[in-house]
């Protein structure tokens, strides 16, 4: 009997999950229709509580809806339409996106050919999809839905009208309604808020860049050119100004579409995974971040910007033109670490935002120019170059330095290569944090301090900050977590749900990718499995296994299971099978993603995403923690 109740156990908690959680179905206004006439269909999706979809136009990184309609010799065109989503924060990803839930009814106006032969005619529409809740994606997923259409010359043709608050969906480069068949939806429309947001950071970061010793000297000789220009007066010199300005956004601009381009095709997810693009990432800022320190300096070849820099003596607009392009050229080495980590945060959203960004940042950088321009009265309250630019530059070395560790740590953690421990990159953010503490205030004798040079009071605070954020990663290298910063931080070396050192402090100890040794070490001491699929480059894995394992409600509950971690965003072959497993058993690939097992491999429960809610993962423990007892009387 206990065993048929565990069965059955077994059996709610895979049908809790619903192996897809939208159902499709195709309608038409009509039940005949003339040739050449138009019909109206309806592809309404019904959601299960609790999941969404997205919508056409969503921008990435999850999944937009693609509607189409399969070749039929029947059909000349159609065009689809969608009701206005419902834009929100999606947590999974956190970004804002554009989701339907519950019910949602796409619309197709079909238009049929003229010469297409009278009886039945089946009509196929294509949905590719991903569903999402609030913890978990399931993988996309492609469905069909079938309506039949007689076509009868004696018909009468109907008249379509799409109802108000629809909206017609055009991707680009999609084909004219007379086409069968429309491609797929390509087009990454910018959610509003959360994309206003990262226009307002690129574009504050431009403003920003200006004061480094690369940039900041060259207001007054640029602006000075502008308005001392003999030819058309001041209209003309603030017309060289806007000039100017253009050839520094098409610069940065350009340099989004490259981007873009280049990113596009390998798609997000993968690139965000590759531990080739991250060590790529983290070599470009060590040599950026050298170059601010002054161990070289980063210049393009001088016969190149001779060309460049007479090609802008030669006056007028084109000469202004090019006298802009030459100028974020030569400050790219001050501008460059600025400008990396706002090209890798838009490439991991995805969309437009590489190359919107890029130009937001090109305007943040260029407005102050066109400003000075228009009022060159304010160039004599702008503060003197000096010794504080090249603080600036120092400074952000360091800043750079510890961001490449960030990269070079997540591609040695996708390789499992474990060149770069917790321990390791704690000490190295320690001392990088404390160097520019150290040089702002005077301990460190670098270019730009000298020992005769006053200590003002905005250097010594932002000298203590710095010295402040680096005592304060010290804990970190005796095991104590260091909060919202382990998700960028490695795992422990060994495997503890409780920050001590495994089972010599009396901490729970995890195994490593031993799935069968735990079912096997779970059937001795008659307990059962806790699994835990995460990935090295998971960030919200391990801030559950740094802060929710921890807490005092959920360590000591872990404490009555087996724990076994599965790694599965790993290129060997151990990461490739747990991956598969999670696909197999659990029908889902999201991370993180927890299991209860009993040894026997029957699921008890599971637990898919991050939470914050405490009280809600302790009562999924507690709950299911006395099933293997149960069993056993």
């Amino acid at each position: 009997m206990l065993r048929l109740a565990a069965g059955l156990v077994l059996a709610v908690s895979l049908f809790a999950a619903p192996l897809d959680p939208v159902e499709w179905r195709l309608t038409l206004d009509s039940q005949s229709a003339p040739p050449g006439g138009k019909i109206l269909g309806h592809l309404t999706a019904k959601i299960e509580p609790g999941w969404h979809l997205y919508s056409l136009t969503t921008p990435r990184p999850p999944i937009a809806t693609t509607a189409k309609l399969a070749e039929s010799p029947a059909v000349a065109g159609f065009k689809v339409y969608q009701p206005k989503p419902l834009v929100k924060l999606d947590p999974t990803f956190g970004v804002n996106t554009e989701t339907f839930g519950e019910e949602v009814t796409f619309l197709y106006e079909i238009e049929l050919k003229k010469d297409a032969a009278a009886g039945p005619a089946e009509l196929t529409a294509q949905v590719r999809y991903q569903c999402c809740n609030d913890k978990e994606c399931l993988p996309p997923k492609k469905k069909t839905a079938v309506a039949t259409i007689n076509i009868d010359p004696a018909a009468k043709a109907e008249v379509i009208v799409i109802p108000a608050g629809y909206t017609e969906f055009r991707p680009v480069g999609a084909a004219p309604a007379s086409s069968p068949t429309a491609p797929a939806p390509t087009n990454q429309s910018p959610a509003s808020s959360g994309f206003s947001v990262f226009l307002l950071t690129t574009f504050v970061a431009g403003l920003a860049a200006i004061f480094t010793p690369c940039v900041f000297p060259m207001i007054p000789f640029t602006v000075s050119y502008f308005i001392n220009n003999k030819q058309g007066g001041r209209s003309n010199g603030v017309g060289q100004a806007v000039v100017f300005c253009v050839g520094v956004i098409v610069f940065f601009t350009g340099l989004g579409l490259i981007t873009k381009a280049i990113a596009g095709p390998i798609g997000v997810v993968k690139l965000g995974n590759s531990p080739w693009v991250n060590g790529f990432i983290a070599l470009v800022f060590i040599v950026f971040g050298l170059s601010l320190l002054g161990a070289f300096e980063l210049a393009l070849p001088s016969g190149l910007l001779t060309k460049l820099s007479q090609a802008s003596e030669g006056g007028g607009y084109l000469g202004t033109l090019i006298m802009g392009l030459t100028f974020t050229l030569t400050s790219f080495a001050c501008i460059g670490p600025i400008v990396g980590p706002l090209l890798v945060a838009s490439v991991q959203t995805g969309g437009l935002q590489p190359v919107l960004g890029m130009a937001s940042f090109a305007t943040g950088l260029a407005l102050p120019f066109f400003v000075l321009a228009l009022f060159p009265s304010f160039l004599q309250k702008l503060p003197k170059s000096g010794g504080w630019l090249v603080r600036v530059k120092v400074v952000l070395g360091f800043i750079v330095l510890a961001v490449s560790i960030k990269y070079l740590s997540t591609a040695d953690q996708i390789l499992q290569t474990n060149f770069i421990s917790r321990e390791l990159f704690i000490a190295a953010w320690v001392v990088l944090f404390a160097l520019p503490g150290l040089y702002l205030l005077g301990f460190l004798r670098l270019e730009g301090i000298n020992p005769d040079d006053h200590l003002g009071v905005g250097r010594m605070l932002l000298g203590a900050l710095f010295l402040v954020f680096s005592i304060s990663l010290l804990p970190g290298l005796f095991g104590a977590t260091l909060g919202e910063l382990e998700a960028a931080i490695p795992v422990q070396a060994k495997q503890t749900a409780l920050g001590g050192s495994g089972a010599e402090s009396g901490g729970a100890v995890w195994l490593k990718n031993q799935y069968k040794e735990a079912l096997a070490k779970a059937r001795t001491e008659n307990k059962l499995v806790f699994v835990n699929f995460t990935g090295n480059a998971c960030t919200n894995c391990h801030w559950m296994k740094a802060n929710m394992f921890p807490r005092p409600e959920i360590a000591p509950l872990l404490k009555d299971f087996v724990l076994v971690d599965l790694y599965t965003d790993g290129e060997d072959a151990v990461s490739e099978g747990n991956a598969k497993m999670e696909e197999d058993r659990y029908k889902t690939v999201s991370l993180p993603f927890y299991a209860i097992v009993d040894p026997d491999e029957h699921v008890i429960a599971t637990f898919a995403g991050s939470t914050r809610n405490v009280q809600e993962f302790a009562d999924f423990l507690k709950k299911r923690g006395n099933s293997l007892a149960q069993k056993s009387l």
